[in-house]
């Protein structure tokens, strides 16, 4: 038998296969096409103080090897999310993550002590990187100072594993890694959608209401790996890895550079399997090249 399980901080998982924020819904939409217990964790998709409607439409588009969304964090808010969504979501036999997202630095606290008393919830992903909003979410993750303030604050008011989202649309990421490491976060998860555009030439406008959003998908995945070894050298806690993930041969890239876990994004839309695949596919790579555990492959490069 192959030990895939790994740590986050105070957080066990039966093994490193993860969902990425945006992409899975609230888990229970996936439920049907696969059996939920099969994954490390899921993360769910992102949550604020305050109801958002997100930007308008049209917010999503094809690339090449990829695409690019815009959606703007819309869900509605926090209070909705414990007395609805939560007891629908809170006995399925894996880790529930939630993303919290904000405006200042106050709305990420406050999500946090609201959703601290929830005994199925574990680990939040403080996100600091979305680049599909007009205030807070960018702002704090591209300054070192912006970023350990949200951080700071935050651990003040989430007392278990504490994820820190980085942006890559920054200069140099370990940097921004250090700082949240500095004020106390548990592990870092990198990357975020890279900022992109694209333009419609037959209607000479751009394809999304915003102009620009977030690029996902195998075309950042070189970019993401490269990011997620420079960190690992960086900084002491776990790094997870994430960024056009859409197989299991894909997510070993991650793990050879050093990432603990990973999270599956762009691929959920392709084929919603895809994670449970790459599970097995990290139990079978373990298998035939004799490694009893995942952890024994990490940061081989």
């Amino acid at each position: 038998m192959v030990d895939l399980s790994v740590n986050i901080g105070s957080l066990h998982l039966k093994n490193p296969v993860l969902t990425a924020s945006g992409t899975f819904g609230y888990g229970k939409e996936f439920a049907d096409f696969i059996d939920l217990s099969r994954l490390g964790g899921y993360i769910i998709k992102g949550t604020t103080l305050e109801p958002r409607e997100g930007n308008p439409y049209p917010r999503m588009a094809e690339t090449p090897s990829g695409m690019l969304n815009a959606v703007g964090l819309q869900n509605k808010g926090v209070d909705y999310f414990i007395e609805h969504i939560y007891p629908q979501i809170r006995d399925y036999d894996s880790e529930l993550i939630v993303n919290v997202s904000g405006a200042k630095i106050e709305d990420y606290e406050e999500v946090c002590r609201r959703l601290a008393p929830l005994d199925g919830i574990n680990a939040i992903e403080v996100n600091i990187s979305c680049p599909n909003v007009k205030q807070g979410g960018m702002a704090f993750g591209t300054t070192c100072s912006g970023a350990a303030q949200v951080t700071k604050a935050v651990r003040q008011a989430w007392p278990k594993t504490l994820i820190v989202k980085l942006s890559p649309n920054v200069t140099d990421i370990t940097e921004i890694a250090k700082a949240v490491e500095s004020e106390g976060a548990d592990a870092v998860s990198l990357i975020n959608t890279m900022l992109g555009m694209a333009i419609d030439v037959e209607k000479r406008r751009p394809y999304l209401s915003t102009i620009t959003g977030g690029l996902s998908g195998p075309a950042v995945r070189p970019v993401a790996v490269r990011m997620v070894w420079q960190t690992v050298k960086a900084v002491k806690i776990p790094v997870i890895g994430l960024g056009g993930i859409m197989n299991g041969r894909d997510a070993m890239e991650f793990i050879l550079a050093g990432a603990t876990a990973v999270q599956i994004g762009t691929a959920n839309f392709v084929d919603p399997q895809t994670t449970v695949m790459v599970v097995d596919y990290l139990e079978d790579y373990c298998t035939r090249h004799g490694f009893k555990s995942i952890n024994e492959l990490r940061g081989l490069i």
